[in-house]
């Protein structure tokens, strides 16, 4: 017999995912960091996936209110769900302010990408077995974009401030995006909304730098193909 939970978490985790997806209006002409935010401007990195890349937002904003309304209605007491719920709360209430601190500092914001990274793989540990569609998967979504983010963003600081230049800085963070990947989907479980937020990210940095066809262009699209294979590697393990 599951026990049954206070309902406090399940409201946190409501009120910060309304906070997070309406964020956005705080901010409506945010496209991204612009090149004269870094020391070294950054015109056209490598590292930047093509800008179609970011409708997922569109996505995971749905999913995510929808797993909050439907944890707050649903699941609000069941004890299965209260362990993903602080972690969840506290990876999308910092989201909920990224946006206008990316308008003034990427710094701060590669910071907080990282905590929300953090706290977004550690609910998605944490998430329950039943419920998947409405628990695991949007978390799943939203933890493996976070970890394209965050290394673009890491990508993105090594360059505009001069300690790599832009392809090196690509390369670097295409390889911490793969290894961190990898490690979540072939020792931590099955989560292929999380395998597939990466490869639409490695796609969309192939396709924008497609026509120069650098080795970050084919380094990204074969960490696609790899990190495809592995996600279905791990659909199979169950």
């Amino acid at each position: 017999m599951i026990e049954r939970a206070s309902a406090l978490p399940a409201v946190l985790v409501a009120a910060t995912t309304l906070a997070f997806v309406t964020s956005p209006l705080l901010v409506p002409e945010f496209g991204g960091f612009t090149p004269d935010q870094f020391p070294v401007p950054q015109d056209n990195p490598p590292v930047q996936p093509a800008g179609y890349a970011f409708a997922i937002w569109g996505v995971i904003y749905l999913w995510l209110v929808v797993s909050a309304g439907f944890g707050l209605f649903a699941r609000a007491r069941a004890a299965d769900w209260l362990p993903m719920r602080p972690a969840l709360a506290l990876s999308v209430g910092i989201g909920a302010a990224w946006l206008p601190i990316a308008t003034v500092s990427p710094v701060a914001a590669t910071a907080l990408i990282w905590i929300m990274w953090t706290t977004a793989v550690i609910a998605l540990f944490r998430a329950p077995e039943l419920d998947r569609l409405m628990a695991r998967a949007p978390v799943a979504l939203y933890a493996g974009w976070l970890t394209a983010a965050g290394c673009v963003s890491l990508g993105l600081l090594l360059a505009g401030y001069g300690l790599m230049g832009q392809t090196g800085a690509a390369i670097l963070s295409l390889l911490l995006a793969l290894t961190l990947s990898i490690w979540i989907l072939r020792f931590m479980g099955n989560f292929p909304a999380f395998g597939f937020a990466v490869v639409w990210a490695l796609i969309a940095v192939a396709v924008a730098s497609w026509d120069d066809a650098t080795v970050v262009t084919w380094m990204a699209a074969t960490g696609a193909g790899l990190i495809a294979g592995v996600t279905l590697a791990a659909a199979r393990r169950g």
